[in-house]
């Protein structure tokens, strides 16, 4: 649920006038593990888009301390991660997959800051995090900063942002769910204690289960928008490529979705034939080939039908 302001705005500025300086940083572990639970376990089935969510974060922001949408703004935006060394990436067929996410980063303005593992723990990602958001919450860069995490080892960071008398807001998710597999009991929790120190406390496990708000296009954007595997075919045409459908496009790039792979197809501009770049949209259907690259699998020869 959004929880109620703790303080009021007490800006000689009208509220409506003022410029609303929001910003954002990622806690990149737990940001994962509820991406692939809406996208393995959930009934949507669909991964968390980081253009919604920044787009979420900043209307909601406007709400909270209302303002006009058109005047809150992300200033400044951090994603925090550990990041295994490149040669063990590549080996568990990993590296590609970061390098995408690394632009879909990229493409909205979000700061990257990768640790190295140990192991198989994330060292010290927490205290980087906190370190980096008050550093710039002390240079007066933020009037609200926005959390999305779950460990309660923010908590000094959101009372030490409260005595900055800068508002908190905690986007946090808690479930729970059994793996099919093997049964096991798997849990994403995010600490009361957090939420309790928040200025603007969103449980968003409650709001996007929520049938009420399910048409509520500022919730339905949280979500790579799926195409349904009815419109792309596997089948093989006459000259031995694939048909699909494109299901995303980005500046120079996008995502073929073919039921006959698993996840859906990567390609460049520079792929396309007999057509441009800019002449796509998405649910154009395509035909292509595949090639196995260093990076793993790449639509080739990509033709608008």
């Amino acid at each position: 649920m959004f929880g109620k302001s703790k303080q009021n705005n007490d800006s000689g500025v009208a509220a409506g006038a003022r410029i609303l300086r929001v910003g954002v940083f990622y806690d990149g572990s737990f940001l994962h593990h509820v991406s692939n639970y809406y996208k393995f376990v959930h009934e949507r089935r669909q991964r968390l888009s980081m253009l919604g969510l920044q787009e979420f974060i900043r209307v909601k922001a406007a709400e909270f301390e209302g303002v006009e949408k058109s005047r809150s703004h992300i200033v400044s935006a951090h994603f925090f991660r550990g990041r295994f060394p490149a040669p063990l990436s590549q080996a568990n067929d990993k590296l590609y997959p970061e390098r995408l996410f690394d632009d879909v980063l990229i493409n909205e303005g979000i700061a990257m800051n990768y640790m190295p593992v140990s192991g198989n723990r994330e060292v010290g990602i927490d205290v980087a995090m906190a370190l980096e958001c008050y550093e710039e919450a002390t240079r007066g860069m933020f009037d609200i900063v926005a959390l999305v995490a779950g460990d309660g080892d923010f908590v000094p960071l959101a009372v030490k942002l409260n005595r900055l008398g800068i508002r908190v807001m905690v986007v946090g998710w808690t479930f729970e769910y059994t793996d099919a597999q093997n049964g096991g009991t798997h849990q994403t929790t995010t600490s009361m204690r957090l939420f309790s120190e928040a200025t603007y406390p969103v449980e968003m496990h409650e709001l996007m289960n929520s049938s009420a708000d399910s048409s509520d296009p500022l919730l339905r954007q949280l979500f790579v928008e799926a195409v349904p595997q009815t419109q792309a075919t596997g089948e093989r045409r006459a000259d031995g490529s694939f048909t699909g459908v494109v299901c995303s496009l980005k500046d120079g790039f996008g995502f073929i979705n073919c039921v006959e792979y698993p996840d859906n197809i990567f390609f460049h501009y520079s792929a396309l034939v007999d057509g441009k770049f800019d002449d796509l949209v998405e649910g154009d259907t395509v035909s292509f080939t595949v090639e196995n690259g260093e990076r793993g699998e790449l639509a080739t020869n990509v033709k608008k039908l």
